[in-house]
């Protein structure tokens, strides 16, 4: 449970990095920004690597995470870079969902690449090991690829012509108060709106893997590798909403999405508690669901932002977003499933999904208006 509550400490860390590196990016430009917060994500990724066993460090150990957790959130909120809000702005009119889309490929791909390396790992290693040293190895890695993305992204980020097309859109930097002032309203409902989606996010990520460690008859290995295998369902489904979005607009399938979360949260407890036949089903049918909602959610209430603040506006958005969706979803899931039953997570699930569907509906009211 400790864990987890350190696992959101990231989440309630990025709106304040944010708020950092967005006065970086308005003094010292883009690529500056950038380069530092890639570099702080890096420094504390690897430090956890390196960091002191409890039985060396005891409660300094859980403070040294706990900072190193913090450090990745701040360092996660200076790395937004206007690229969705470019892409979109940019996107002819039937296609915007298409565009939207393209950015959000980049998280089924990851997590491919993290349990892949988890299987592996959980396999080649007898599990004392694993605990004792293992674990540290994909810290390691992470910072390998880190280090790979801060040069491709200043590749591209960095040029003139990049710089050029964010000038003539007018995705600057603008002051947080002012933001506040002019786009608050809009900021909020759009933190709700994916809040289905990004709880979901974890409820079949992070949730599950530790509801099978302590709770299941299954192997780790296996529900990895079931995980390994439907995530291509999810990347599928994140693909697929980019042509279903233009075709019925990106609103009316986030609508849909809700609702069918909803309906999911309702079957998923039994599912996960149905052996690996139903832990099969729980992760084919929540992947499917996580990518068709998932791959328009970063667009969804930005296009009400007004033009000079949709770059700041839209980066506060998806933090709160992510903090109110998705940081303390682990904990609440595992914290309700250990005191009234699996099928108390599905309602939090469902708390999700009642939430977006009112968020959506109040901001095609308001755009109605």
């Amino acid at each position: 449970m400790l864990s987890f509550l350190l696992f959101a400490l990231a989440f309630v860390a990025r709106p304040f990095g944010t708020l950092f590196f967005m006065w970086v990016d308005r003094k010292y430009g883009r690529g500056i920004k950038l380069t530092a917060a890639l570099f702080l994500l890096g420094c504390a990724t690897a430090g956890i690597a390196f960091m002191p066993d409890y039985s060396l460090a005891g409660g300094y150990a859980i403070l040294i995470l706990a900072i190193m957790r913090f450090a990745q959130g701040l360092a996660l909120g200076g790395t937004w870079d206007g690229l969705a809000s470019m892409l979109a702005m940019n996107a002819p009119e039937n296609q915007r969902g298409w565009y939207a889309m393209i950015p959000q490929l980049g998280a089924p791909v990851g997590l491919f690449v993290a349990s892949a390396l988890f299987m592996y790992l959980l396999t080649a290693m007898p599990e004392s090991d694993f605990l004792d040293w293992g674990w540290r190895y994909p810290f390691f890695v992470a910072f390998a690829i880190n280090v790979v993305a801060l040069f491709a992204r200043l590749r591209i980020v960095v040029t003139p012509e990049y710089e050029r097309q964010f000038k003539n859109l007018e995705l600057q930097p603008t002051r947080i108060r002012e933001t506040l002032r002019v786009e608050g309203v809009n900021i909020l409902i759009g933190a709700f709106t994916p809040l289905a989606t990004f709880a979901l996010f974890h409820m079949v990520t992070v949730f599950p893997l530790s509801w099978v460690y302590l709770k299941s008859t299954t192997d780790v290995p296996a529900f990895l590798a079931i995980e390994i295998g439907t995530v291509f369902i999810c990347l599928a489904a994140v693909i697929g909403s980019g042509a279903l979005a233009d075709r019925i607009g990106r609103r009316a399938l986030l609508l849909i999405c809700a609702v069918a979360i909803g309906i999911y949260s309702l079957v998923a407890p039994t599912l996960l508690d149905g052996g690996l036949v139903g832990e099969f089903f729980f992760m084919v049918l929540g992947f499917t669901l996580l990518g068709f909602s998932f791959g328009q959610s970063s667009g969804a209430v930005a296009s009400r932002f007004e033009k000079q603040y949709r770059y700041t506006a839209s980066a506060l958005t998806s933090d709160l977003a992510w903090l109110f969706g998705a940081g303390f979803a682990p904990f609440v899931a595992l914290w309700l499933a250990s005191n009234y039953g699996l099928f108390s997570s599905g309602a939090y699930l469902l708390s999700g999904t009642i939430v977006t569907v009112v968020a959506l509906l109040l901001s095609q009211r308001l755009e109605m208006h």
